[in-house]
């Protein structure tokens, strides 16, 4: 057995300490105006970092082909922590979407547990599936079956973002495990149809979509996340103010801690910092590319690359629509953005695809 791969685990530590060293700046503002104290934000966002990371120990330590056989239910019990969320007694809504359960005094987001299960079963469904992935009765209905529920499930709450993420990383997935062409191009198309029919009902995705369109429009209306995210980024120039200097976190970005933290990013550290978050994050997917290439199984090469498709997948749609250059998807930056259970599931996301690399060849 090899040890498990530094350069990945480097990678994902310096993407992890550049979260941290952001977040002590891009919190300060909005953590003394709702707590009084400028540290509430970096505290939770180090613990959860810490959480994280004991996260990534233990699934660094677990065989990988142990989850053929837990894959099944981890998925239902995550369907089922998704479901809950719809229960007075259990979720809370914020901001008109329906997206964590409250347990004590811990909030979680189901939909960030439900990525690693998904890729972790279909990962392991196409894995037995191997020889039989291009037909149409065995291996693209369950597959559409399977999808179709997570997709319902998430447009309930809503959670368009992630589920475009998913359903990205899902059908990468079911390429490489051996899909035909001819599926692929009848998924997009239908992916496609449903997207537009969500984005019909909800005449807020309506305005992202106008917004995108012409990034101009009612800069202090439906265009000011936009229009603020670029001005922050704008005013970074090529080498940023500076550390700890941002204006815009001063209550006129959105999000600054979510979201929209690659503008504070880009603002604080300038041209060269948004450049070099990016180049980490390519790095990162080139790793786990090479990584597959020396899997010793169908299994260990669809794991790392299930999940490794999410993680860049997500981390470069959020900065491409921070940055104007697609419609606002309200994702969060992985491995930067603050959200508990986002952190803890990259991290452990990664733990997964460590323990496959220490057997490769």
């Amino acid at each position: 057995m090899r040890r498990l791969d530094r350069p990945l685990l480097i990678l994902t530590l310096l993407l992890l300490a550049g979260g941290v060293v952001v977040m002590s700046s891009a919190s300060i503002v909005i953590s003394e105006k709702n707590f009084g104290t400028p540290y509430h934000y970096l505290i939770r966002h180090a613990v959860a970092a810490l959480v994280g990371l004991a996260a990534l120990a233990v699934m660094q330590a677990i065989p990988y082909r142990l989850w053929r056989k837990l894959a099944l239910p981890f998925l239902v019990a995550s369907l089922l922590l998704i479901a809950a969320v719809f229960l007075p007694q259990l979720g809370f809504s914020f901001g008109g979407a329906s997206r964590w359960l409250r347990i004590g005094s811990i909030s979680i987001q189901p939909s960030e547990i439900l990525k690693i299960s998904l890729i972790l079963y279909l990962a392991s469904w196409l894995d037995r599936k191997k020889g039989q992935s291009k037909s149409f009765t065995t291996a693209f209905v369950p597959f559409l079956v399977v999808i179709g529920i997570v997709g319902v499930l998430l447009a309930l709450q809503p959670d368009i973002g992630t589920l475009i993420i998913i359903g990205g990383s899902a059908v990468i997935l079911y390429f490489l495990g051996g899909g035909r062409i001819l599926q692929l191009a009848a998924l997009a198309m239908l992916a496609a149809g449903a997207l537009a029919a969500i984005i019909r009902v909800a005449p807020y995705r309506v305005n992202r979509l106008l917004v995108f369109l012409n990034p101009e429009l009612e800069p202090q209306g439906i265009g000011y996340h936009i229009s603020q995210a670029l001005i922050t980024i704008g005013s970074g120039g090529f080498f940023g103010r500076g550390f700890g200097q941002s204006i815009q976190k001063f209550s006129y970005l959105p999000e600054p801690l979510g979201d929209s933290i690659y503008a504070i990013i880009v603002e604080e550290f300038g041209f060269l910092g948004g450049i070099a978050t990016a180049a980490l994050f390519f790095l990162f997917f080139l790793r786990a590319i090479a990584i597959t290439r020396r899997a010793p199984d169908f299994l260990g090469k669809l794991l790392v690359a299930g999940f490794a498709s999410l993680i860049t997948l997500q981390a470069f749609i959020n900065m491409a629509a921070i940055s104007g250059l697609l419609p606002l998807t309200g994702v969060p930056l992985p491995f930067i953005s603050y959200g508990g259970t986002s952190l803890v599931a990259a991290l452990a996301m990664v733990g997964i695809m460590l323990n496959v690399s220490k057997r490769t060849a």
